[in-house]
């Protein structure tokens, strides 16, 4: 048995599940576990472009699983590749595990961050490919037309809610979660359809709104509190670990 406060996580059921949990035990409390998220590649790989974007490790591993290396992409006559760009440190280091040449990353790790990326390099005419999930925000896309971009999207993944998933719900419902780190919009919604498939939805609501609440970006931050969820915590970097760190930080463990 542990007094320890129990935060609550819902990364996919892998190595960043792992990581999570091992943050949140270093920083003092005790996880809680709960996938909200599961991956289901789609098959696709990205098409040609001037630039490819990827906006998560997930789709860039698909890819290099797939076979698929952006020197399939826009091979010209004189053998230049076209340009990549990636949305945070992690993307950009599977990008160059895979051994890609990472060109682009934002200062600020999010859809906005990147559209201002580009607003600054000029892409007025220029072809993007954005490859990524179902659940992409349309901040990206709407941005890159809007700056004169020809954009298309590839999904390579679907991000699906996993069966068994929202003990954490009965668990906030109960009042014993002390926070909770949403990673994305798509692990709130899936938060609170657990919670009402488990008939517990307005309590676990509750139950957050008595805990700390940390959500990684505004879009994740503005999905929560639509859906009647209060946040405490916006870290300034889109990594987990700050995420962490930021709620623990309030827990003044």
């Amino acid at each position: 048995m542990t007094d320890r406060p129990r935060v609550a996580v819902f990364r996919p059921d892998d190595e960043r599940l792992t990581a999570a949990v091992e943050t949140l035990d270093e920083l003092g409390v005790e996880a809680v576990p709960d996938p909200m998220l599961a991956v289901e590649p789609t098959g696709a790989v990205p098409d040609p472009a001037d630039w490819l974007v990827f906006t998560s490790k997930t789709g860039v591993e698909l890819a290099a699983e797939a076979g698929w290396s952006p020197t399939d992409s826009r091979p010209d006559d004189a053998g230049t590749r076209p340009a990549l760009a990636c949305i945070g440190p992690s993307t950009a280091d599977a990008a160059r595990a895979a051994g890609w040449t990472v060109d682009l990353i934002p200062d600020e790790y999010s859809s906005t961050g990147l559209v201002a990326a580009f607003d600054a390099v000029g892409v007025d005419g220029v072809g993007i490919e954005v490859a990524r999930s179902d659940h992409g925000s349309p901040v990206l896309l709407e941005g890159l037309r809007d700056a004169g971009a020809r954009v298309n999207e590839t999904v390579l993944y679907e991000l699906v809610r996993p069966a068994g998933s929202g003990a954490s719900t009965e668990a906030a419902a109960a009042g014993d979660l002390a926070g909770a780190c949403f990673t994305s919009s798509l692990t709130v919604d899936h938060f609170l359809d657990a919670a009402a498939e488990r008939d517990v939805r307005e309590a676990a609501v509750a139950g957050l709104n008595d805990a700390v609440v940390g959500c990684i970006g505004h879009p994740t931050r503005e999905t929560a509190e639509e859906r009647g969820v209060a946040v405490d915590v916006v870290p300034a970097e889109a990594t987990f670990r700050t995420l962490a760190e930021a709620v623990v930080a309030e827990l003044d463990v």
